[in-house]
């Protein structure tokens, strides 16, 4: 059972969210918060698997109670605008998944199992127009590139690719390599890099300028 916890400002958008967990027989609503400050105790309390966050909330806002959570649950970032400035700071405060509020109600449940699995959710274009966006933000930064020295070449190739906002099906047909061979190596980069997961990774890589802004 998938237990997800939904923190927005508005009750009438939290309502249209619970319906849509509701309807699967494997998830249910661990909770509700208005705000920032009512996510973070949310959490503390209940533990959800998954909190769907808004970014916009009074008193706390989402990417500071992100900030503050992302090492207990996993958060997806809902957000009203394609390219919301502020979800670039939301995902480098950890959140695993970025999705428009408008998105169908099936991308919703996909993008809870994705994230409740431990993977994270970079596939659709807004995502990669994000990735693109942050990779103009840090220059790279020598402590950063010297942690990429405990992967293979092999790894640092599939680490390029996954920063650049690949599926793992993309880098295998790209590497030549089968699909199974593509996940295996993420698994471990991620596990030698001790990094949560597939957003974390994109982000060192472009700290450590592993990937360009072009």
């Amino acid at each position: 059972m998938i237990r997800v916890a939904i923190a927005d400002d508005q009750a009438m958008v939290r309502a249209g969210f619970r319906m849509i967990v509701e309807s699967q027989t494997d998830m249910r609503i661990a909770g509700e918060a208005g705000d920032g400050q009512e996510a973070i105790d949310l959490v503390n309390r209940e533990r959800p698997d998954v909190i769907l966050m808004d970014v916009r909330m009074p008193r706390l806002d989402g990417i500071a109670a992100t900030r503050q959570v992302a090492d207990i649950t996993r958060v997806v970032i809902l957000t009203t605008h394609e390219l919301d400035e502020y979800v670039f700071d939301a995902l480098a405060a950890g959140a695993s998944a970025f999705l428009l509020k408008a998105a169908p109600p099936e991308d919703l449940i996909k993008a809870i199992r994705v994230v409740a699995s431990g993977d994270a959710l970079l596939a659709p274009s807004v995502t990669r127009r994000l990735i693109q966006e942050f990779a103009k933000r840090p220059e790279p930064q020598p402590r950063k590139s010297k942690q990429l020295e405990v992967l293979t070449d092999r790894e640092r190739d599939v680490l390029r690719e996954v920063a650049r906002g690949l599926s793992n099906a993309e880098i295998a047909a790209r590497l030549h390599v089968a699909e199974t061979t593509v996940k295996t190596h993420v698994a471990h980069l991620l596990d030698k890099l001790d990094l949560r997961d597939r957003v974390q990774a994109v982000i060192l890589a472009y700290e450590a300028g592993l990937v360009g802004s072009a």
